[in-house]
């Protein structure tokens, strides 16, 4: 099962934690990330859709790396994926609004995998408890 985390360098830990499986978020990410490739997925549609007609600059959600570390090239992508909080809650929350604006055609794109929205609240939370202390947020994931 893969899975999402979320470091900050707040100094203290983030008292906010994910109340289910991050899979779904994993997933959505991937194909987010995926739809420069050409990928065909629903969740790269959603994806599209939002960057496209949305207008969302989804750039901060998309900035993640594996956790995985084996080489330095790893280690380097590692730290380049450190982000300041206040750019990744904002466009968090334009999805997140973009997602419950009822708009048939997100509805559609997104019913294959339920799980997204409530994790996608909970990470905004938690990106907005890091910007609320100017800190940097780092999005990793296990696969």
């Amino acid at each position: 099962m893969s899975r999402l985390y979320f470091e900050t360098d707040a100094g203290e830990p983030c008292p906010i934690e994910f109340g289910g499986a991050t899979e779904p978020l994993v997933a959505f990410l991937s194909f987010a990330f995926a739809a420069r490739y050409g990928a065909q997925h629903d969740l790269t549609k959603l994806a599209m859709l939002l960057r496209g007609e949305r207008k969302i600059d989804l750039a901060p959600l998309l900035t993640f790396a594996d956790r995985d570390v084996e080489v330095d090239a790893d280690r380097r992508e590692l730290e380049r994926v450190w982000q300041d909080a206040a750019p990744l809650a904002a466009t968090i929350d334009a999805v997140i609004g973009a997602l419950e604006s009822g708009d048939e055609r997100i509805d559609a794109l997104l019913a294959g995998t339920p799980g997204v929205l409530p994790r996608l609240r909970e990470l905004g939370a938690m990106a907005h408890w890091a910007a609320d202390r100017n800190a940097r947020a780092r999005l990793t994931f296990e696969l």
